[in-house]
């Protein structure tokens, strides 16, 4: 088929690699313009863009695509590109542009979504990290027919994966990543023989994009919802704290305190019965900490500007004491 493809981070590059090796003509990409990254902010290209040089395929990286908005001439160049293009078909993942009436109809069979939930569960931006962090034991990926609302267009196809004990949303990400790709070149070979499934009133539920600012630990949550946030801003935005430390010389001593990131825990039980907050011991084992039900014995930590480190190697440099309260950040 004659496919547009619309994405931009690492899950959609995944999908258009699967289609490409499908055999579909990617007559278009569309991804973000190039943003600024790292420590020295140059302008970076999207992983999909990345993908589409190597392949020399026709990028395009409009601001917007509404024709009365921002930038109008932005949208009118990709109005042009969409058309030339013939497309039977658009596929999206992850782009991060609304697309408006004009560019839904465009393409003989509409666009087509990869969603990494289980629609309506977790409609919006974030739903990976949201299903780790509410503690669901399932997600999956949806196909869906696109169209002007959001996440709520019919349903093609889906497919359910676990959410294991251990998984982050890296972990995660990458599993669904895969998943999304397969299904949507499976949906690819059924195209026009769909009997599209329209999404259930019930159970309706928005991951909103994650924020910075939600990364600053609460330890009068219980240990179990602190512990579930810790794998669900794996890796970003991280979840942090405000440690203290008693550094010691042979020439004074002065008490260091830290925003320090929270990676790997484990929920125990707090037999101390510290008030949430408290270091309740500080070993090789983890720095057990005291929260609102149970404890945590974090065992991966990580200072500013540092690797992360197991809770050993970290109080070798950070050493903690029973009975100190913890912040949340500085």
């Amino acid at each position: 088929m004659r496919v547009i493809f619309a994405g931009t981070p690492e899950f959609a590059s995944l999908a258009l690699a699967q289609l490409h090796a499908a055999g579909h003509a990617l007559v278009l990409v569309m991804t973000q313009p190039d943003r600024p990254a790292g420590r020295g902010m140059k302008l970076q290209a999207s992983a999909v863009k990345q993908w589409a040089l190597t392949q020399g395929l026709a990028v395009s990286q409009p601001r917007s695509l509404r024709l009365d908005g921002k930038f109008p001439e932005d949208a009118q160049a990709a109005q042009m590109a969409i058309k030339a293009a013939d497309a039977d078909v658009m596929v999206v993942a992850a782009y991060g542009l609304i697309l408006p009436q004009w560019v839904l109809d465009a393409p003989r069979h509409g666009c087509l979504n990869i969603h990494a939930s289980l629609l309506p569960r977790w409609r919006g931006a974030a739903p990976i990290h949201r299903a780790i962090e509410a503690g669901d034991n399932v997600t999956g990926v949806t196909i869906m027919q696109m169209d002007a609302g959001l996440d709520t267009g019919d349903m093609l196809l889906s497919q359910t994966v676990p959410i294991e004990p251990a998984d982050t949303t890296s972990v995660l990400h990458d599993k669904l990543a895969d998943l999304g790709g397969r299904l949507i070149v499976q949906a690819l070979a059924s195209v026009g023989q769909f009997k599209p499934q329209a999404q259930p009133a019930d159970g309706v539920t928005y991951a909103h994009k994650i924020e910075k600012s939600e990364s600053g630990v609460d330890w009068h949550q219980p240990a179990q919802v602190i512990e579930r946030r810790m794998r669900a801003f794996d890796p970003f935005p991280g979840v942090t704290c405000a440690m203290a430390s008693a550094m010691t010389s042979a020439m004074a001593s002065a008490t260091v305190t830290e925003t320090v990131k929270l990676w790997q825990a484990q929920v125990v039980a707090n037999t101390s019965q510290s008030p949430a907050g408290t270091v309740v011991s500080a070993d090789a084992r983890g720095v057990c900490v005291a929260c609102g039900e149970d404890a945590l014995r974090i065992t991966q930590l990580q200072r500013a500007g540092g690797k992360r480190q197991s809770a050993a190697d970290f109080l070798r440099a950070f050493p903690m004491q029973h009975g100190q309260l913890l912040g949340t950040t500085l």
